[in-house]
Protein backbone atom coordinates (compact mmCIF):
# COMPACT_ATOMS: atom_id res chain seq x y z
CA UNK A 1 0.00 0.00 0.00
CA UNK A 2 3.08 2.43 0.36
CA UNK A 3 3.16 2.71 -3.30
CA UNK A 4 -0.61 3.75 -3.86
CA UNK A 5 -0.68 7.15 -5.23
CA UNK A 6 -4.67 8.65 -5.99
CA UNK A 7 -4.24 10.24 -9.37
CA UNK A 8 -6.39 13.34 -8.59
CA UNK A 9 -7.05 15.95 -6.18
CA UNK A 10 -3.59 16.83 -5.45
CA UNK A 11 -4.17 20.00 -4.54
CA UNK A 12 -7.67 19.57 -3.25
CA UNK A 13 -8.62 21.00 -0.10
CA UNK A 14 -10.78 18.62 2.71
CA UNK A 15 -14.40 18.22 1.06
CA UNK A 16 -16.47 19.15 4.34
CA UNK A 17 -14.37 22.62 4.20
CA UNK A 18 -15.59 23.37 0.79
CA UNK A 19 -19.05 21.82 0.85
CA UNK A 20 -20.57 24.72 2.78
CA UNK A 21 -18.02 28.06 1.43
CA UNK A 22 -20.54 28.84 -0.81
CA UNK A 23 -23.69 28.66 0.95
CA UNK A 24 -23.99 32.00 2.92
CA UNK A 25 -23.33 34.39 0.12
CA UNK A 26 -25.22 31.78 -2.43
CA UNK A 27 -28.40 32.53 -0.15
CA UNK A 28 -27.93 36.36 -0.66
CA UNK A 29 -28.55 35.90 -3.97
CA UNK A 30 -30.30 33.52 -4.37
CA UNK A 31 -33.04 35.76 -2.82
CA UNK A 32 -32.53 38.24 -5.08
CA UNK A 33 -33.08 36.08 -8.42
CA UNK A 34 -35.67 33.40 -7.13
CA UNK A 35 -37.95 35.61 -9.61
CA UNK A 36 -35.69 35.75 -12.37
CA UNK A 37 -34.76 33.13 -14.94
CA UNK A 38 -33.72 32.63 -18.68
CA UNK A 39 -35.78 30.52 -20.75
CA UNK A 40 -39.21 29.21 -20.50
CA UNK A 41 -40.81 25.71 -20.13
CA UNK A 42 -42.75 26.70 -22.69
CA UNK A 43 -39.72 26.57 -25.48
CA UNK A 44 -40.16 23.53 -27.46
CA UNK A 45 -42.74 22.25 -25.11
CA UNK A 46 -44.38 20.39 -27.96
CA UNK A 47 -41.46 18.04 -28.71
CA UNK A 48 -39.78 15.41 -26.39
CA UNK A 49 -37.38 15.45 -28.51
CA UNK A 50 -34.22 16.36 -27.17
CA UNK A 51 -31.35 19.29 -27.81
CA UNK A 52 -28.12 20.52 -26.81
CA UNK A 53 -27.64 21.60 -23.62
CA UNK A 54 -25.43 22.88 -21.30
CA UNK A 55 -23.51 21.16 -18.19
CA UNK A 56 -21.52 23.42 -15.63
CA UNK A 57 -18.92 21.63 -13.43
CA UNK A 58 -15.58 22.61 -11.60
CA UNK A 59 -13.90 19.58 -12.16
CA UNK A 60 -10.13 19.45 -12.89
CA UNK A 61 -6.94 17.11 -13.53
CA UNK A 62 -8.14 14.15 -13.99
CA UNK A 63 -12.18 14.49 -13.07
CA UNK A 64 -11.81 16.87 -15.96
CA UNK A 65 -10.29 14.48 -18.13
CA UNK A 66 -12.97 11.82 -17.85
CA UNK A 67 -15.84 13.94 -17.94
CA UNK A 68 -14.66 15.13 -21.16
CA UNK A 69 -13.60 11.44 -22.33
CA UNK A 70 -17.35 10.54 -21.37
CA UNK A 71 -19.51 13.71 -22.94
CA UNK A 72 -17.38 13.63 -25.89
CA UNK A 73 -18.47 9.37 -26.11
CA UNK A 74 -22.06 10.53 -25.36
CA UNK A 75 -21.92 13.31 -28.13
CA UNK A 76 -20.83 10.69 -30.64
CA UNK A 77 -23.86 8.22 -29.82
CA UNK A 78 -26.38 11.21 -29.77
CA UNK A 79 -25.82 13.79 -32.45
CA UNK A 80 -29.17 15.26 -31.75
CA UNK A 81 -28.57 15.67 -27.94
CA UNK A 82 -25.22 17.30 -27.63
CA UNK A 83 -23.67 18.02 -24.56
CA UNK A 84 -21.44 21.02 -24.31
CA UNK A 85 -19.40 21.06 -21.00
CA UNK A 86 -18.71 24.36 -19.23
CA UNK A 87 -16.00 25.13 -16.51
CA UNK A 88 -17.44 27.46 -13.62
CA UNK A 89 -13.88 28.33 -12.62
CA UNK A 90 -13.91 25.58 -9.54
CA UNK A 91 -16.91 23.49 -7.35
CA UNK A 92 -16.10 26.07 -4.59
CA UNK A 93 -17.78 28.72 -6.84
CA UNK A 94 -20.89 26.50 -8.07
CA UNK A 95 -23.49 27.85 -6.61
CA UNK A 96 -22.42 31.51 -7.12
CA UNK A 97 -22.18 30.95 -10.38
CA UNK A 98 -25.32 28.94 -11.14
CA UNK A 99 -27.26 31.64 -9.24
CA UNK A 100 -26.14 34.33 -11.48
CA UNK A 101 -26.79 32.50 -13.92
CA UNK A 102 -30.25 32.78 -13.33
CA UNK A 103 -30.32 36.13 -12.61
CA UNK A 104 -28.39 36.77 -16.00
CA UNK A 105 -30.33 34.52 -18.34
CA UNK A 106 -27.89 32.19 -18.74
CA UNK A 107 -28.27 29.74 -16.37
CA UNK A 108 -26.77 26.06 -17.47
CA UNK A 109 -28.97 22.98 -17.90
CA UNK A 110 -27.07 20.86 -15.63
CA UNK A 111 -24.76 21.88 -12.79
CA UNK A 112 -22.68 20.10 -10.77
CA UNK A 113 -23.34 21.34 -7.20
CA UNK A 114 -22.48 20.32 -3.46
CA UNK A 115 -25.08 18.89 -1.53
CA UNK A 116 -24.72 21.72 1.06
CA UNK A 117 -26.09 23.57 -1.67
CA UNK A 118 -29.46 21.79 -2.35
CA UNK A 119 -31.43 23.10 0.20
CA UNK A 120 -30.95 26.86 -1.40
CA UNK A 121 -31.09 25.67 -5.27
CA UNK A 122 -34.76 23.77 -4.25
CA UNK A 123 -36.45 27.45 -4.10
CA UNK A 124 -35.01 27.86 -7.86
CA UNK A 125 -38.58 28.11 -10.10
CA UNK A 126 -36.50 27.13 -12.63
CA UNK A 127 -35.41 23.65 -10.99
CA UNK A 128 -36.12 20.13 -11.93
CA UNK A 129 -37.99 18.34 -9.82
CA UNK A 130 -36.58 14.53 -10.45
CA UNK A 131 -39.33 12.90 -7.74
CA UNK A 132 -40.80 11.07 -10.62
CA UNK A 133 -37.98 11.06 -13.04
CA UNK A 134 -36.04 8.26 -10.73
CA UNK A 135 -38.70 5.81 -10.20
CA UNK A 136 -38.94 5.07 -13.71
CA UNK A 137 -37.94 1.93 -14.93
CA UNK A 138 -34.24 1.28 -15.27
CA UNK A 139 -33.26 4.22 -13.30
CA UNK A 140 -32.63 1.82 -10.20
CA UNK A 141 -32.98 5.02 -7.60
CA UNK A 142 -32.39 2.08 -4.73
CA UNK A 143 -29.56 1.66 -5.74
CA UNK A 144 -27.60 4.70 -4.87
CA UNK A 145 -26.40 4.73 -1.25
CA UNK A 146 -28.43 5.79 0.98
CA UNK A 147 -26.21 8.41 1.62
CA UNK A 148 -26.61 10.16 -1.31
CA UNK A 149 -30.95 9.55 -1.87
CA UNK A 150 -31.08 12.04 1.63
CA UNK A 151 -29.09 14.31 0.26
CA UNK A 152 -30.23 14.63 -2.85
CA UNK A 153 -33.83 15.10 -1.46
CA UNK A 154 -35.25 18.32 0.55
CA UNK A 155 -38.70 18.32 1.86
CA UNK A 156 -39.52 15.20 0.23
CA UNK A 157 -38.60 15.90 -3.46
CA UNK A 158 -35.70 14.91 -4.99
CA UNK A 159 -33.98 17.50 -6.28
CA UNK A 160 -30.78 16.08 -7.52
CA UNK A 161 -28.97 13.38 -9.13
CA UNK A 162 -25.99 12.30 -6.83
CA UNK A 163 -22.38 13.17 -8.77
CA UNK A 164 -20.12 12.25 -6.18
CA UNK A 165 -19.86 10.15 -2.75
CA UNK A 166 -17.69 10.19 -0.29
CA UNK A 167 -16.85 9.40 3.85
CA UNK A 168 -14.58 10.09 6.63
CA UNK A 169 -12.35 6.99 7.22
CA UNK A 170 -9.13 6.06 9.90
CA UNK A 171 -6.14 6.82 7.92
CA UNK A 172 -2.72 5.50 10.08
CA UNK A 173 1.24 5.24 9.81
CA UNK A 174 1.82 1.83 10.34
CA UNK A 175 5.61 2.68 11.28
CA UNK A 176 4.85 4.81 14.07
CA UNK A 177 2.18 1.92 15.65
CA UNK A 178 5.17 -0.40 15.34
CA UNK A 179 8.07 1.97 16.90
CA UNK A 180 5.50 2.77 19.72
CA UNK A 181 4.47 -0.96 19.91
CA UNK A 182 0.98 -0.27 19.65
CA UNK A 183 -1.11 -2.34 17.91
CA UNK A 184 -2.55 -1.19 14.65
CA UNK A 185 -6.14 -0.12 14.55
CA UNK A 186 -9.06 -2.86 13.46
CA UNK A 187 -12.47 -1.96 12.54
CA UNK A 188 -13.84 -2.93 16.15
CA UNK A 189 -11.82 -0.02 17.46
CA UNK A 190 -13.61 2.01 20.35
CA UNK A 191 -13.46 5.24 21.67
CA UNK A 192 -11.22 4.28 24.71
CA UNK A 193 -9.04 2.55 22.48
CA UNK A 194 -8.53 4.92 20.38
CA UNK A 195 -8.14 7.49 23.22
CA UNK A 196 -4.90 5.23 24.89
CA UNK A 197 -3.61 4.42 20.89
CA UNK A 198 -3.49 8.24 20.49
CA UNK A 199 -1.98 9.09 23.95
CA UNK A 200 0.81 6.23 23.26
CA UNK A 201 1.59 7.68 20.43
CA UNK A 202 2.34 10.95 21.31
CA UNK A 203 5.32 12.85 22.77
CA UNK A 204 4.91 16.46 23.50
CA UNK A 205 8.85 16.46 23.83
CA UNK A 206 8.75 15.66 19.81
CA UNK A 207 6.07 17.47 18.68
CA UNK A 208 4.35 14.28 17.98
CA UNK A 209 0.59 13.56 18.46
CA UNK A 210 -1.00 10.51 18.26
CA UNK A 211 -4.29 12.39 16.10
CA UNK A 212 -4.81 15.71 14.20
CA UNK A 213 -8.05 17.70 14.14
CA UNK A 214 -8.69 20.76 11.98
CA UNK A 215 -9.92 23.57 14.35
CA UNK A 216 -10.19 26.27 12.42
CA UNK A 217 -14.42 26.11 13.38
CA UNK A 218 -14.98 26.10 9.88
CA UNK A 219 -17.55 22.60 8.60
CA UNK A 220 -13.93 20.92 9.04
CA UNK A 221 -14.67 21.25 12.50
CA UNK A 222 -17.55 20.37 12.68
CA UNK A 223 -18.41 16.91 10.52
CA UNK A 224 -15.76 15.10 12.63
CA UNK A 225 -17.63 16.27 15.53
CA UNK A 226 -21.08 15.07 14.06
CA UNK A 227 -19.60 11.51 13.27
CA UNK A 228 -18.94 10.92 17.26
CA UNK A 229 -22.51 12.91 17.91
CA UNK A 230 -24.80 10.22 15.97
CA UNK A 231 -22.16 7.54 16.91
CA UNK A 232 -23.34 8.03 20.75
CA UNK A 233 -27.03 7.92 19.36
CA UNK A 234 -27.40 11.92 19.30
CA UNK A 235 -28.43 14.29 16.34
CA UNK A 236 -27.41 17.76 15.54
CA UNK A 237 -31.56 19.17 14.88
CA UNK A 238 -34.90 18.16 15.65
CA UNK A 239 -36.87 15.79 13.28
CA UNK A 240 -38.21 18.86 11.68
CA UNK A 241 -35.20 21.08 11.36
CA UNK A 242 -36.12 23.69 14.03
CA UNK A 243 -34.59 23.14 17.21
CA UNK A 244 -31.27 21.86 17.82
CA UNK A 245 -30.62 18.85 19.34
CA UNK A 246 -26.97 18.28 20.14
CA UNK A 247 -27.04 19.56 24.07
CA UNK A 248 -28.08 16.04 25.39
CA UNK A 249 -25.89 13.38 26.72
CA UNK A 250 -24.80 12.16 23.15
CA UNK A 251 -23.00 15.49 22.34
CA UNK A 252 -21.56 15.42 25.72
CA UNK A 253 -20.09 12.23 25.06
CA UNK A 254 -18.31 13.71 22.00
CA UNK A 255 -17.00 16.75 23.19
CA UNK A 256 -16.36 15.24 26.48
CA UNK A 257 -13.82 12.55 24.00
CA UNK A 258 -12.47 15.57 22.31
CA UNK A 259 -11.76 17.76 25.39
CA UNK A 260 -9.85 14.80 27.23
CA UNK A 261 -7.79 13.70 24.44
CA UNK A 262 -6.82 17.48 23.12
CA UNK A 263 -7.18 19.13 26.74
CA UNK A 264 -6.08 16.39 29.15
CA UNK A 265 -4.07 13.95 27.10
CA UNK A 266 -2.70 16.91 24.51
CA UNK A 267 -2.44 13.90 22.15
CA UNK A 268 -4.10 16.01 19.13
CA UNK A 269 -2.56 18.07 16.99
CA UNK A 270 -5.10 21.00 16.17
CA UNK A 271 -4.35 22.02 12.87
CA UNK A 272 -5.68 26.02 11.86
CA UNK A 273 -7.61 24.89 8.80
CA UNK A 274 -4.56 25.47 6.38
CA UNK A 275 -3.83 21.57 5.72
CA UNK A 276 -0.40 21.33 7.45
CA UNK A 277 -1.20 17.95 9.09
CA UNK A 278 -1.01 16.38 6.07
CA UNK A 279 2.76 17.30 6.21
CA UNK A 280 2.87 16.66 9.52
CA UNK A 281 1.63 13.02 8.60
CA UNK A 282 4.22 12.53 6.09
CA UNK A 283 7.07 13.82 8.39
CA UNK A 284 5.89 11.13 11.01
CA UNK A 285 5.15 13.73 13.24
CA UNK A 286 1.13 12.96 13.61
CA UNK A 287 0.15 9.14 13.68
CA UNK A 288 -3.72 8.96 12.77
CA UNK A 289 -6.11 11.22 10.72
CA UNK A 290 -9.88 10.89 9.92
CA UNK A 291 -10.04 11.92 6.56
CA UNK A 292 -11.50 11.24 3.14
CA UNK A 293 -10.51 9.71 -0.09
CA UNK A 294 -9.36 13.45 -1.11
CA UNK A 295 -6.63 13.17 0.69
CA UNK A 296 -4.73 10.25 -0.24
CA UNK A 297 -2.48 11.35 -2.65
CA UNK A 298 -0.83 13.83 -0.69
CA UNK A 299 0.27 11.07 0.89
CA UNK A 300 4.01 10.37 -0.15
CA UNK A 301 5.10 7.38 -1.33
CA UNK A 302 7.60 6.34 1.52
CA UNK A 303 4.70 6.06 3.91
CA UNK A 304 3.29 3.16 4.70
CA UNK A 305 -0.51 3.24 6.07
CA UNK A 306 -3.16 1.54 6.41
CA UNK A 307 -7.20 2.41 6.83
CA UNK A 308 -9.87 1.79 8.65
CA UNK A 309 -13.73 2.68 10.10
CA UNK A 310 -13.44 5.18 12.25
CA UNK A 311 -13.49 4.14 15.83
CA UNK A 312 -16.80 3.52 17.57
CA UNK A 313 -19.30 3.92 20.50
CA UNK A 314 -21.13 1.26 21.79
CA UNK A 315 -20.48 -0.86 18.70
CA UNK A 316 -21.66 1.93 16.57
CA UNK A 317 -19.11 2.99 13.88
CA UNK A 318 -21.30 5.62 11.88
CA UNK A 319 -19.44 7.80 9.72
CA UNK A 320 -20.23 10.98 7.84
CA UNK A 321 -20.33 11.92 4.15
CA UNK A 322 -20.57 14.97 1.94
CA UNK A 323 -22.17 13.92 -1.26
CA UNK A 324 -22.44 16.24 -3.82
CA UNK A 325 -24.91 16.41 -6.83
CA UNK A 326 -25.98 17.09 -10.32
CA UNK A 327 -29.00 19.16 -10.21
CA UNK A 328 -31.29 20.39 -13.39
CA UNK A 329 -32.82 23.19 -14.51
CA UNK A 330 -35.69 24.10 -17.11
CA UNK A 331 -34.73 26.00 -20.34
CA UNK A 332 -37.30 23.84 -22.40
CA UNK A 333 -38.97 20.53 -22.52
CA UNK A 334 -36.33 19.57 -24.99
CA UNK A 335 -33.92 20.84 -23.08
CA UNK A 336 -35.37 18.69 -19.42
CA UNK A 337 -35.09 15.62 -21.79
CA UNK A 338 -31.51 15.52 -22.84
CA UNK A 339 -30.61 16.69 -19.21
CA UNK A 340 -32.06 13.77 -17.59
CA UNK A 341 -31.05 11.24 -20.28
CA UNK A 342 -27.62 12.27 -20.41
CA UNK A 343 -27.32 12.78 -16.65
CA UNK A 344 -29.28 9.15 -15.99
CA UNK A 345 -26.36 7.93 -18.47
CA UNK A 346 -24.04 9.21 -16.66
CA UNK A 347 -24.35 7.89 -13.30
CA UNK A 348 -25.08 4.69 -14.83
CA UNK A 349 -23.15 1.28 -12.57
CA UNK A 350 -20.73 0.92 -15.85
CA UNK A 351 -20.60 4.57 -17.00
CA UNK A 352 -19.57 5.83 -13.78
CA UNK A 353 -17.45 2.49 -12.90
CA UNK A 354 -15.36 3.93 -15.96
CA UNK A 355 -15.18 7.36 -14.29
CA UNK A 356 -14.26 5.90 -10.39
CA UNK A 357 -11.53 4.05 -12.35
CA UNK A 358 -9.81 6.80 -14.04
CA UNK A 359 -10.12 9.32 -11.32
CA UNK A 360 -10.07 7.05 -7.66
CA UNK A 361 -13.92 8.79 -6.86
CA UNK A 362 -15.67 6.27 -5.04
CA UNK A 363 -18.37 4.03 -7.01
CA UNK A 364 -21.79 6.11 -6.68
CA UNK A 365 -23.82 3.11 -6.76
CA UNK A 366 -23.85 -0.33 -4.78
CA UNK A 367 -23.85 -2.05 -7.93
CA UNK A 368 -20.43 -1.03 -9.01
CA UNK A 369 -19.23 -3.30 -6.90
CA UNK A 370 -20.61 -5.92 -8.68
CA UNK A 371 -19.07 -5.31 -12.10
CA UNK A 372 -16.01 -7.21 -13.30
CA UNK A 373 -14.25 -4.05 -13.27
CA UNK A 374 -14.11 -2.99 -9.93
CA UNK A 375 -11.67 -5.16 -9.68
CA UNK A 376 -9.53 -3.04 -11.59
CA UNK A 377 -10.47 0.02 -9.71
CA UNK A 378 -9.41 -1.55 -6.55
CA UNK A 379 -5.84 -3.13 -8.04
CA UNK A 380 -5.51 0.81 -9.19
CA UNK A 381 -6.39 1.99 -6.01
CA UNK A 382 -6.09 -0.54 -2.98
CA UNK A 383 -6.95 1.64 0.10
CA UNK A 384 -10.21 2.86 -1.56
CA UNK A 385 -11.50 -0.57 -0.57
CA UNK A 386 -12.22 0.21 3.00
CA UNK A 387 -13.63 3.75 2.11
CA UNK A 388 -16.01 1.73 0.03
CA UNK A 389 -17.19 -0.75 2.45
CA UNK A 390 -17.37 2.54 4.93
CA UNK A 391 -20.36 3.82 3.14
CA UNK A 392 -22.84 0.79 4.66
CA UNK A 393 -21.70 3.24 7.80
CA UNK A 394 -23.22 6.58 6.47
CA UNK A 395 -26.83 6.74 8.40
CA UNK A 396 -27.00 10.58 8.64
CA UNK A 397 -26.52 13.51 6.17
CA UNK A 398 -26.19 16.95 7.42
CA UNK A 399 -29.60 18.79 7.64
CA UNK A 400 -31.13 19.71 4.26
CA UNK A 401 -31.48 23.16 5.11
CA UNK A 402 -30.92 26.96 3.52
CA UNK A 403 -29.57 28.30 6.90
CA UNK A 404 -27.27 25.52 7.16
CA UNK A 405 -23.94 27.71 6.97
CA UNK A 406 -24.89 29.48 10.02
CA UNK A 407 -25.54 26.54 12.05
CA UNK A 408 -22.52 24.63 10.83
CA UNK A 409 -20.52 28.55 12.17
CA UNK A 410 -22.23 28.54 15.80
CA UNK A 411 -21.16 23.97 16.06
CA UNK A 412 -17.69 24.67 14.80
CA UNK A 413 -17.30 27.59 17.67
CA UNK A 414 -18.28 25.25 20.09
CA UNK A 415 -16.31 22.44 19.35
CA UNK A 416 -13.09 24.65 18.64
CA UNK A 417 -13.62 26.51 22.32
CA UNK A 418 -13.73 22.60 23.76
CA UNK A 419 -10.85 21.81 21.91
CA UNK A 420 -8.82 25.09 22.93
CA UNK A 421 -9.35 24.36 26.36
CA UNK A 422 -11.78 27.98 26.48
CA UNK A 423 -14.66 26.02 27.58
CA UNK A 424 -15.88 22.99 29.15
CA UNK A 425 -17.94 21.07 27.28
CA UNK A 426 -21.36 21.32 29.25
CA UNK A 427 -21.10 24.84 29.15
CA UNK A 428 -19.63 25.02 25.35
CA UNK A 429 -23.01 22.79 24.26
CA UNK A 430 -25.26 25.00 25.96
CA UNK A 431 -23.62 28.04 24.52
CA UNK A 432 -23.32 26.33 20.87
CA UNK A 433 -27.21 25.08 21.43
CA UNK A 434 -28.53 28.90 22.29
CA UNK A 435 -26.65 29.99 18.71
CA UNK A 436 -28.27 27.30 16.76
CA UNK A 437 -31.44 28.01 18.11
CA UNK A 438 -31.03 31.76 17.36
CA UNK A 439 -30.09 31.10 13.66
CA UNK A 440 -33.25 28.85 13.25
CA UNK A 441 -35.79 31.56 14.82
CA UNK A 442 -34.68 33.68 12.04
CA UNK A 443 -34.01 31.37 9.21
Amino acid sequence: MAAYRLTVRAAQVSRARRAVVAVGLGAALLAGSAACGGGSSGEDASSDAGTDITVSHGYTDAEADALKTQADKWNTENPTMKVNLLFNGGNDSALQKTVAGFTAGNYPDVAYEYGSSAAQLARQPKLVDLTDKVKASGFNWDDFYPSERQASTVNGKVVGIPALVDDLSLVYNKKLFAAAGVPEPTNDWTWEQFRDAAKKLSNPSTKTYGWAYVNDGSEDTVWRYLAMLWQAGGEMLSGDNTKPAFDSPAGLAALQQLHDMAVTDKSVYLDTGNGNYSNLFNSGKIAMLWTGPWDLSSINDDVQYGVTYLPGYNGNHETISGPDLYMLFDHSKAGVNTAVKFVSWLTSAPVHLDFAIATGDLPLRKSETTLPGYQTFLSKYPAEKVFVANLDNVKHVRPNLASYAEVSTAVGQMVQSVLLGQAEPAAALKTGSQAVASVLAGS
